[in-house]
C-alpha cells in the first residue's frame, strides 16, 4: 500500500524535515543526524538548491540512508524523483493530480492531510497513511486523538510544531508511526 511507505516510517520514527539552503551545508546536516542515530532525511523542494541537494545526498550518503523528498505539489516532482532514485516521497496535501503519479512511481509516498475530508477521500483510495500537516495548526494532538476514534485504521506522521519538548506525546499515540520536524537539524 503506498508503495510500502509503511516500511519507511516503522523503521524511521523520526523524520528529520530539513531545508538545504547551500549544498555546503550537506556535510553538517548528516554528521549531525548520524550523530542522534538517525538515518533518514526528508529534503524539502523549497529551494533553488533542492534537487542539486537530493542528487548529492543519495550519491554521497545514499547507501546508509534514506532520503526522501518533500513538499510534492507537483506530477513533475515525482517524475524528478523516480529518475532520482529516491527513497520516499511526502506532500503538504492531497490532490487528485498527484494521485496516479504518487502510486506509479514506484516509490513509497505519503500523501498530506489536514481535515476529516482529506483523510476520507485519501481512505477512499485505499490509503492509510498520511502526513498531518500543520499538525500545529490543524489541532495536534487532540485533533490525532480524535482521528484515532473516527479512523482506527489510519495511521499518521505529523509534522508541523513538533519539537524536541513534544514529539514523544506525538509518538505516544497509537495512531502514530513516524512524526516529522525541523528540530533535529540546527
Amino acid at each position: 500500500m503506498q508503495n510500502n511507505i509503511l516500511s519507511i516510517l516503522e523503521n524511521n520514527s523520526l523524520i528529520p524535515v530539513v531545508t538545504v539552503h547551500s549544498i555546503d551545508e550537506l556535510d553538517n546536516i548528516f554528521d549531525q543526524l548520524a550523530a542522534q542515530q538517525v538515518y533518514c532525511i526528508e529534503i524539502t523542494l523549497r529551494t533553488n538548491v533542492a534537487w542539486e541537494a537530493i542528487r548529492i545526498a543519495k550519491e554521497k550518503y545514499g547507501d546508509r540512508f534514506k532520503i526522501g523528498v518533500g513538499t510534492i505539489t507537483a506530477a513533475e516532482a515525482i517524475e524528478k524523483c523516480v529518475a532520482h532514485q529516491v527513497d520516499f516521497m511526502v506532500s503538504p496535501g492531497l490532490s487528485p493530480g498527484l494521485i496516479e503519479p504518487f502510486v506509479k512511481s514506484g516509490i513509497p509516498f505519503l500523501p498530506g492531510v489536514s481535515n476529516p475530508s482529506e483523510i476520507i477521500f485519501g481512505m477512499e483510495l485505499g490509503w492509510q497513511y498520511f502526513k498531518f500537516f500543520p499538525a500545529n495548526l490543524f489541532g495536534g494532538i487532540n485533533a490525532l486523538k480524535t482521528y484515532g476514534a473516527i479512523f482506527p485504521t489510519v495511521t499518521f506522521c505529523p509534522t508541523g510544531g513538533i519539537n524536541g519538548d513534544n514529539y514523544k506525546d506525538y509518538l505516544n499515540l497509537p495512531n502514530v508511526k513516524a512524526i516529522g520536524g525541523s528540530w533535529l537539524v540546527k
